[in-house]
């Protein structure tokens, strides 16, 4: 038997059972195609990973077994916005000045082309199809999106419960309303969302096209809430659900001050309190476990498509999540469970930056950033790259897995000068302030040991400190447009109830659209009004105050025009024209 056949008969059976990129012989175009897809809040539970005993990915697996799978892969950032900004501008946090959720991407950056227009200005036919960017579509970025870009809505329709809240019951105003998981008695069909996303991107694959493509696809699970058909959650009997492994009852005890308050959450609290951390568990590996099944759709479909054979496929999370570890539940760490993201890539053989393609069940543990992802796919393409673009091209890595690296991964936390930087086995945990952390994860994978205040550990720990950037670009404030706007209740219906605060603090835009001035009332616990001032006709006023909180607005005279409630994060409270 010759190499060259038992190479192609390897192909073949790595990439059995819906994995795109089958064997051939013939080289494909010089101009492949593009396949991008990014999961929402997966960390590394995923088989491939050894994130997590129980997890069930097998269509996952077998792509990772036609691919190359980075394992010390890490986000830019460990929210939503500002990863996914870095993913589609190119820009870092520390460059752009997109450092949290609550920015709005085209007020921060309002010029600046995406990865799709920029695949689309040349040549490619650019679609996509679910939660890509933070919410938004950009419509101007893309030739054609699902559902329809006008409505700016990225989710098609999604079956949730009628009745919410249905496991963890609300704790208090601050806690996010999508904190829930439940098995719903639906098919996928009836379900949507995910579903509906990726038989889009099927249907997209089976096209002949006369341009090659690039094609976005959003898997917006595990993203919360928990909510999927109930056959996800059987292979999950709550009796047998483990904890997960990087939980450690005393992991805060050796932290800095500033790790000890980004560590421990209420919700977790919260989770704990209510017996439902097991039930949580079971919903994150079910959720995990029904987009693992719409992925087996996408692979599928491109599996037996004309594209099969000169299609970039790279998959990526936009970040991980916290199931206890730290004490800490959802995101916003520096740590490896936040920022370390399963990173997937299969390059066709053809390709001219990469003629043999990617070696099927390749692994390569050197750190890299996600803001590479521009750099990898422009450059896979015979693209040109925008000049000031960040990142570095991993294309040398996919020659050779073992090649010297010596660029670290930087995740950004929402504060400019915070960070979580990784380079090799090392981690080096930095904030503002000056509070410190190291790690080895070679010896210490979930970071239970912190070894900064160890004086041998100095030098190792200033070289890292040298990796990072000196400067950081400002954080443009939110803009008021991008605030969500807060219920407006007439006093005419509900008289102004008593605040409830429970939480920390935040700021509250008011706007005031009558053409009077008006007067604005805390309401206190008792259901008293504290007057804090006018607000002239047409003002808008920033003031501090708690999630729980009443604020009424009366005419100068006195007379109750209304209410708002606040809610978990800061908003807008628009006073409404008589």
């Amino acid at each position: 038997m010759s190499a060259g056949f038992r190479y192609r008969l390897c192909l073949l059976l790595a990439v059995i059972a819906a994995v795109p990129g089958r064997a051939q012989e013939s080289s494909v175009a010089v101009r492949p195609n593009v396949l991008l897809i990014i999961v929402d809040d997966l960390n590394d539970w995923i088989g491939c990973m050894g994130g997590h005993p129980q997890t069930l990915t097998p269509h996952l697996d077998r792509f990772a077994a036609a691919s190359q799978l980075f394992t010390n892969a890490h986000c830019a950032a460990p929210s939503c916005n500002p990863s996914r900004t870095a993913i589609f501008t190119g820009l870092s946090p520390h460059t752009s000045g997109l450092y949290d959720n609550r920015q709005r991407m085209r007020d921060v950056l309002p010029e600046r082309t995406l990865l799709p227009g920029w695949f689309s200005q040349h040549g490619y036919h650019a679609a996509g199809s679910g939660k890509l960017l933070h919410y938004v579509i950009d419509a101007a970025s893309w030739d054609e999106y699902f559902p329809p870009a006008v409505g700016e809505d990225p989710f098609p329709r999604t079956l949730y419960p009628q009745q919410r809240p249905v496991s963890l019951p609300v704790g208090g105003p601050w806690q996010y309303v999508e904190t829930d998981w439940a098995a719903l008695q639906a098919t996928d069909e009836e379900f949507g969302g995910d579903y509906l996303v990726s038989g889009w991107i099927a249907e997209q694959l089976q096209q002949e096209r006369e341009q090659p493509f690039f094609l976005a696809c959003g898997i917006y699970r595990p993203h919360e809430p928990w909510f999927v058909p109930q056959k996800y959650f059987e292979p999950f009997p709550l009796e047998g659900i483990q904890l997960p492994p990087g939980y450690r009852e005393d992991d805060l005890d050796d932290l800095p001050p500033a790790g000890q308050r980004i560590g421990p959450n209420r919700y977790f609290a919260h989770i704990q309190q209510q017996g439902q951390w097991k039930r949580g568990i079971q919903g994150y590996l079910a959720s995990i476990h029904f987009a693992d099944a719409m992925l087996g759709r996408v692979f599928a479909a491109l599996q037996n498509s004309p594209h099969a054979d000169n299609t970039i496929v790279l998959l990526c999370s936009d970040h991980g999540w916290h199931l206890g570890e730290k004490q800490h539940w959802q995101k916003y760490t520096p740590w490896r469970a936040c920022t370390r993201v399963p990173l997937l890539l299969h390059v066709p053989q053809g390709v001219a930056a990469l003629p043999q393609g990617t070696r099927p069940g390749t692994t390569c543990d050197r750190a890299v950033s996600l803001v590479s992802i521009f750099r990898t796919l422009t450059g896979l393409c015979g693209l040109p790259c925008p000049d000031d673009t960040d990142g570095h091209d991993l294309t040398p890595l996919l020659h050779d897995p073992e090649a010297d690296w010596q660029h670290p991964a930087i995740t950004f936390l929402g504060e400019p000068g915070s960070y979580g930087l990784s380079s090799g086995n090392e981690r080096l945990v930095h904030y503002a302030g000056g509070d410190e952390e190291y790690y080895r994860v070679d010896q210490d994978r979930y970071e239970w040991t912190n070894l900064a205040t160890d004086p041998q550990y100095a030098g190792q720990m200033a070289r890292l400190r040298a990796m990072a950037p000196t400067e950081f670009a400002a954080k443009p404030a939110v803009s008021f447009e991008a605030l969500p706007q807060l219920a407006w209740h007439a006093a005419d219906s509900v008289a102004a109830p008593a605040s409830q605060p429970d939480g920390n603090p935040f700021q509250v835009t008011f706007a005031n659209q009558q053409q009077r001035a008006v007067q604005l009332f805390w309401m206190d616990r008792e259901g008293n009004p504290k007057p804090y001032g006018l607000l002239a006709a047409g003002e808008r006023r920033s003031q501090q105050t708690r999630p729980g909180a009443v604020w009424m607005i009366a005419s100068e005279t006195g007379t109750p025009l209304g209410w708002f409630r606040v809610g978990d994060r800061g908003a807008r409270a628009i006073v409404p024209q008589e």
